[in-house]
């Protein structure tokens, strides 16, 4: 499934943006007002689209998408003057005042886009930040410690109560460190 996080620095602008999407029938996993609490939504995202405004409450729209995974893609909502200033290669745009016409096309070409892509990574492994890697080094530690696993047991253990939970291996090796502190 292909996650919807909106993001913009008035949360009432971020509803109703939340509800024109829903009410076409896409599923709008979060709403938030800073970068900060977007990045973090991100980093647990598979395949998502960001909808956010030119500036955020503590950052632009760019400084988002630089720390974002190639998995993610950003849909920009700015005014005519914003977007004729340029934006960052990569970033799809809707002009101000908005069109829901507009925004539902272009999310559903980004969609379809994000599912191709989708359906091509699945044969490859997933890239993961230094953050997410660090979560799963802790966790392998703290099995290797608490359970004189070696480092593979650890890391295979982590992966199958990853598969048999149907969570990722960040969010398990996430819970292991909360059961285990």
């Amino acid at each position: 499934m292909i996650e919807i996080l909106v993001v913009f620095p008035k949360q009432e602008d971020a509803r109703g943006i939340k509800n024109l999407l829903m009410r076409n029938g896409y599923n709008v996993t979060a709403v938030c007002t800073s970068g900060a609490q977007a990045m973090s939504i991100i980093d647990d995202m598979d395949y998502g689209i960001v909808v956010c405004g030119y500036k955020i409450n503590d950052m632009l729209y760019s400084e988002l998408f630089e720390n974002m995974p190639d998995t993610v893609q950003m849909l920009l909502i700015a005014s005519r003057v914003k977007l004729e200033n340029g934006v960052c290669e990569g970033v799809v745009s809707v002009e101000m005042p908005l069109k829901a016409y507009d925004l539902i096309n272009t999310l559903e070409m980004m969609t379809q886009a994000l599912r191709r892509i989708k359906k091509k990574g699945k044969d490859k492994p997933k890239e993961r930040n230094v953050a997410q890697k660090a979560i799963i080094d802790e966790a392998k530690k703290i099995l290797m410690e608490s359970r004189n696993m070696t480092e593979e047991e650890a890391h295979r253990y982590i992966q199958k109560n990853s598969m048999d939970s149907g969570n990722s291996m960040v969010e398990t090796a996430r819970m292991i460190l909360h059961i285990m502190h």
